[in-house]
C-alpha cells in the first residue's frame, strides 16, 4: 500500500491541495473544545479520574489527527484519523462495562476484545459509504443507554447516554450522504459528522466524568448511584 496515495473521499475536496478542505478540516476543532469543556468538568470534580482524563486526551487527539488527514489528505495520514477514533471507542467501552456495571476487570476485558473484533470485521464491510464500521459502536452505545435508563439510581447516565447514541444516529446519517449529495452541495455534509460527533464525546465524557470519583477517591467502579450534582 502507499502511504502516501491521495484520498479523495469527500464532497469538499476537489484536488490533492492542502487547504482543499478547509470546512472538514476546521471544524475538528469542536473535539479539540469538547475536550477542553470536558477537562474543565473533570477538575471541578476533583481531578483524580484518571481514565476520564485519559479519554478527554484522546478526544483532544481526534480532533488533532483528523485535522491532520483532512489537510495532508493521504493513506498514511488517515491512520492519525482512525487509530484515536478507535482507542476512544474501545476504551469508552471498557470504562463503561467497569463504572457504569461495575464488571470486573477480566470479564470487561473479554468482551471488550470481542466488541473490537466484531467491530474490525464490520469495517470490511463496503456499504453505506464506509459507515457500517461505526454501527457496533452505535448499537453498543444504544444498549447501554438502555439498559441504564432503568436501572434504578443510573437514568440519569442512561438519559445521557440516549441523547448521545441519537446524536450519533445523526451524525453517521451525514457522514453516510456526503458524496450523495455533492452534485447538488459541493460542501458535503462531512463538516456536519465532525461537528456532531464532538457533541457525543462530550456527552458521553460528562456521563463517565460525572459517574466517576471525586477528590482523593481512586475506584474507577465507585458510586453506584447517580450523584445529583451535575
Amino acid at each position: 500500500m502507499d502511504w502516501r496515495a491521495p484520498v479523495m473521499d469527500y464532497c469538499e475536496r476537489q484536488s490533492s491541495a492542502f487547504w482543499a478542505e478547509p470546512a472538514n478540516a476546521l471544524s475538528n476543532f469542536a473535539f479539540v473544545i469538547a475536550a477542553a469543556s470536558a477537562f474543565l468538568l473533570w477538575r471541578r470534580r476533583g481531578g483524580a479520574d484518571y481514565p476520564a482524563l485519559a479519554l478527554i486526551i484522546v478526544t483532544a487527539s481526534v480532533g488533532v489527527g483528523s485535522f491532520v488527514f483532512h489537510t495532508v489528505a493521504t493513506r498514511g495520514a488517515m491512520l492519525l484519523d482512525v487509530v484515536p477514533i478507535a482507542i476512544f471507542i474501545y476504551g469508552y467501552f471498557l470504562l463503561a462495562l467497569r463504572r457504569y456495571f461495575r464488571l470486573s476487570m477480566v470479564p470487561a476485558m473479554a468482551i471488550t476484545l470481542g466488541f473490537a473484533a466484531g467491530s474490525s470485521f464490520a469495517t470490511t464491510v463496503d456499504a453505506l459509504n464506509g459507515s457500517v464500521g461505526y454501527l457496533p459502536a452505535l448499537a453498543a452505545l444504544s444498549i447501554f443507554a438502555a439498559l441504564l435508563w432503568t436501572s434504578r439510581g443510573r437514568r440519569e447516565t442512561g438519559r445521557t447516554l440516549a441523547a448521545a447514541a441519537l446524536l450519533f444516529a445523526i451524525s453517521l446519517v451525514f457522514r453516510t450522504i456526503d458524496r450523495a449529495i455533492c452534485p447538488a452541495f459541493p460542501l458535503g455534509a462531512h463538516v456536519l459528522w465532525h461537528m456532531l460527533n464532538a457533541c457525543v464525546l462530550w456527552l458521553l465524557l460528562r456521563a463517565a466524568i460525572i459517574a466517576g470519583p471525586r477528590g482523593d477517591q481512586a475506584s474507577p467502579i465507585q458510586n453506584a448511584k447517580e450523584p445529583t450534582a451535575a
